[in-house]
């Protein structure tokens, strides 16, 4: 006879259910702003594109002189050298996406052409140019956006999981819905390493937060200790001031949870391990920094005003610069519908004022330094290159603390209780509810953007007749797909706020399947 299957033995664990929910949804969000971006739209996306091809056909670094801002010079396809004359819309508005030459899918021949970003470290190019070695034309290129989309998406969703495994985690999960801005699925959407830099750098802070949360218990939570290693390993080697904002997000998880705690980890044997992975990958992106002079390739026009002129230029602009944090997009042309910013402003804000309010000093100790952070880096650093390359800093430069001290600020919350009144429930609904058509019209006015151009009388009208440049699958379509997938998401994050779905009911051995 045919032994019988226990049901309780094949059923999948609700930790791994909510991971790849989350992963699934990330993933098809970014994909679409991959299909909803025209070619070359994302800033700075065609020296990405190229240094990503090179590197995928073994050219880690290229060739130049010693020039500051000297594009370094690499052998990629042609229609990969040709993806810097897609650009005819950038910085003009009323300039549609039709205009772009388009890519031949046939001219594959070697080509020279020069990327600024020839000399980033080239882990994240190397897994993003692979699609560029068995496909051709736009094909590639939208491949190698998603591919891309798929690698942040992985991260940011171990992000957003680690929110829930909190025991009072509906506000960690409440700031994680409100940090997880238009701008930065955007960004996942894209070829550039600045997404990655974002996710991951969250995925250390928010995953260490509940490793340091729960250290007389690490064995439920070997899986967020192994995703602290691999996140911080891969953010140490994306960009040139990844190791910085790895130190800031280690250092602000630190100081949120009494020293003692530390002597605990040093006793775990994966802690260990993983903190030796960290140093060693730390070590080689300083290693490739030195080698390779990455800070040489920034672009820009020397400036005529003093570092401490820009100093004090900076810190006017704070507030300027946070609309890149969450709907600026194209080549910082296309800011979104005034109304998202509005309401950004009116969840942070209360989010930060609260996060600062609370009695307990230790839990928001985190969300301080993150905080101060995002307001002295811009200025100081602006200030040390503006002589020799003008203002060249942008908003998005930051999200890589901006998200993390939004997910601190919800962090530092977990110490109050809930409300759980209807009235409560109803505004959650709301709030949801809002955030979800925020994103899904920054969404519709990107498309607007590049069919039929942003002018100076409404003409929404012109998107069901008239527009002069259609995305994969069509405008509508995607904006449909976008809003049921920003929905669905809704739903879930609702779900994870009512009472009665707390991390300790679930039972532990559903935990330790992520383990």
């Amino acid at each position: 006879m045919p032994a019988h299957t226990d049901p309780a033995r094949t059923r999948i664990p609700a930790p791994v259910l909510r991971f790849g929910a989350i992963f699934l949804l990330l993933s098809l969000l970014s994909t679409l702003w991959s299909l909803a971006s025209p070619l070359m739209s994302i800033p700075d996306e065609p020296a990405h594109t190229i240094k990503a091809a090179a590197v995928a056909r073994g050219q880690f670094l290229g060739t130049s002189g010693q020039t500051q801002g000297e594009q370094l010079q690499v052998v990629v396809p042609k229609y990969i050298a040709d993806t810097q004359k897609l650009t005819c819309f950038a910085f003009k508005v009323v300039v549609t996406a039709d205009c772009s030459p388009g890519l031949n899918s046939a001219d594959r021949q070697p080509t020279t052409t020069g990327t600024s970003a020839g000399n980033y470290n080239p882990l994240y190019y190397l897994v993003t140019g692979l699609p560029s070695r068995v496909l051709s034309g736009e094909p590639a290129i939208y491949a190698m956006r998603i591919l891309s989309g798929l690698v942040c998406s992985l991260f940011l969703a171990a992000t957003l999981f680690a929110t829930t495994q909190f025991a009072n985690r509906r506000w960690p999960v409440v700031a994680a819905g409100i940090a997880v801005t238009p701008m930065v699925l955007y960004l996942c959407g894209a070829i550039n390493p600045n997404a990655l830099e974002i996710v991951t750098t969250s995925a250390v802070f928010v995953n260490l937060c509940l490793v340091l949360d729960n250290v007389r218990d690490l064995s439920r939570f070997r899986f967020n200790i192994v995703v602290v290693g691999v996140s911080a390993a891969v953010l140490a080697n994306t960009r040139a001031l990844s190791l910085l904002w790895l130190a800031l997000a280690v250092t602000a998880a630190l100081l949120m949870f009494p020293p003692r705690d530390l002597l605990l980890l040093v006793k775990n044997k994966l802690v260990l391990a993983m903190t030796a992975v960290i140093a060693i990958a730390a070590v080689c992106g300083l290693l490739w920094l030195k080698s390779a002079n990455t800070l040489a390739s920034l672009l820009g026009t020397p400036g005529t005003v003093t570092p401490e002129q820009a100093f004090g230029t900076m810190v006017e602009r704070t507030f300027d610069i946070a609309a890149s944090y969450v709907a600026q997009l194209g080549w910082l042309d296309t800011n979104g519908p005034t109304g998202v910013f509005f309401w950004w402003s009116c969840l942070t804000g209360a989010l930060m004022v609260a996060a600062v309010s609370i009695k307990q000093w230790r839990p928001r100790l985190g969300f301080i330094v993150l905080f101060a952070a995002s307001i002295i880096i811009p200025p100081v650093l602006q200030a040390q290159v503006v002589s020799e390359l003008g203002y060249i800093w942008q908003g998005r430069y930051l999200l890589p603390v901006v998200v993390p001290m939004l997910l601190a600020a919800g962090l530092a919350l977990r110490v109050l209780p809930f409300p759980e009144s209807l009235f409560a429930k109803r505004i959650s609904m709301w709030m949801i509810g809002l955030t979800a058509a925020a994103h899904t019209a920054v969404f519709a006015n990107a498309l607007r953007r590049y069919g039929v151009g942003i002018s100076t009388e409404a003409n929404w009208a012109d998107m069901f007749g008239a527009t002069k440049w259609e995305p994969p699958l069509g405008w509508l379509p995607l904006t449909l797909a976008y809003l049921g997938v920003t929905a669905v998401a809704g739903v879930l994050l609702y779900r994870q706020l009512s009472p009665g779905r707390a991390r300790s009911a679930e039972p532990v051995e559903a935990e330790r399947s992520l383990s």
